[in-house]
């Protein structure tokens, strides 16, 4: 029996090195085994999609994949068409921006990844939101020096990921060498890209190491005692994932999307913007080092525990499932 087709449109393919394109890529191994999938950054594609008729539209962003969203509603109104909802669709864009809004009206199904999500949905489409966790593989919680603390924040620069309250923070620190700050990110932001440059040159202790392949960024979280997330937007943050996939606890902006992730009582939050409060968490985690491990409330031992209570959410098994009992679903 044949297998019936889906077709997955990501704006961003793998060149982009960047969430959309791991989802897509991994949901697409995913169902490989179940459904014959194809890639693509759009849909039509011209000449490539002639004669051939995909069953699914899975599209990833509200916005930027609007014109494909439109083509198959019209083109395919009896078939299911599923929208993968980011950060900028479900905080900013779902509320002012008509392609984006048209993209949601037209939807069978609303996936968002983190389980705050539907509440930033209109009313009258929640009845199309299905939660679906990402995930990511586990990796062996490394044993790490208490000569210093070092503090690793992911993301490339651009104004979603607030990367400056992490530069304000490594000014903050610049006269306690036992914290160390690495930035992984490419400079999609000129004027962020001349502030990290300058925070290096100002603070020691302080380095941004632009973009890097996406194995050699899991091995530094992994590596890292504390994961940074300062975002302002999130739809649902991979490398909040693979560091509690890690074993490497979080310091989060506290955010819908960081508090879909984390969960409403986890101890690792500060106030979107406050770099005061961010490096306070970081001293606190410093001053545990330094007094013993399980000495403090607030440190690290603390949130290594709460993470490890998240770890089953983003299992791969538990993605897959829910994934194929949303494409298992009468339309």
């Amino acid at each position: 029996m044949k297998k019936a087709s889906i077709c997955i449109v990501t704006p961003a393919l793998a060149d982009a090195n960047n969430g959309n394109w791991q989802t897509a890529r991994r949901w697409a191994d995913m169902l490989a085994g179940h459904y014959e999938v194809h890639l693509s950054k759009t849909w039509p594609q011209k000449n490539a999609d002639s004669g051939r008729s995909f069953d699914v539209l899975i599209a990833l962003h509200a916005r930027r994949s609007a014109d494909a969203v439109a083509a198959w509603a019209l083109a395919h109104p009896d078939r299911m068409l599923v929208l993968v909802l980011t950060g900028t669709d479900l905080y900013r864009d779902i509320q002012t921006d008509p392609a984006a809004q048209r993209s949601l009206a037209l939807a069978t199904r609303v996936v968002v990844l983190q389980d705050q999500g539907p509440l930033a949905l209109p009313p009258a489409w929640r009845h199309k939101a299905r939660v679906v966790f990402q995930s990511s593989t586990t990796r062996q919680t490394l044993p790490k020096t208490a000569r210093h603390l070092r503090a690793l924040m992911v993301g490339h620069l651009r104004t979603e990921k607030m990367p400056q309250t992490f530069f304000e923070a490594a000014y903050l620190l610049r006269d306690e060498p036992g914290i160390r700050l690495d930035h992984i990110g490419e400079a999609l932001d000129p004027a962020l890209a001349t502030a990290a440059r300058q925070t290096a040159r100002d603070c020691p202790q302080f380095r941004w190491l632009g973009g890097l392949p996406h194995a050699d960024t899991r091995a530094r979280i992994q590596r890292a005692h504390v994961l940074v997330h300062a975002s302002r937007m999130e739809g649902g943050a991979h490398v909040v994932m693979e560091a509690v996939q890690s074993g490497t606890p979080v310091l989060a902006s506290r955010i819908a999307g960081n508090v879909g992730m984390l969960g409403e009582a986890y101890g690792g939050y500060f106030p979107l913007g406050d770099a005061q409060a961010l490096a306070e968490r970081l001293r606190a985690c410093r001053a545990e080092q330094q007094r013993g491990m399980g000495q403090s409330r607030d440190g690290l031992t603390q949130l290594q525990a709460q993470c490890e209570t998240r770890r089953a959410l983003f299992a791969p098994a538990n993605e897959q499932a829910a994934l194929l009992a949303l494409l298992r679903e009468p339309i």
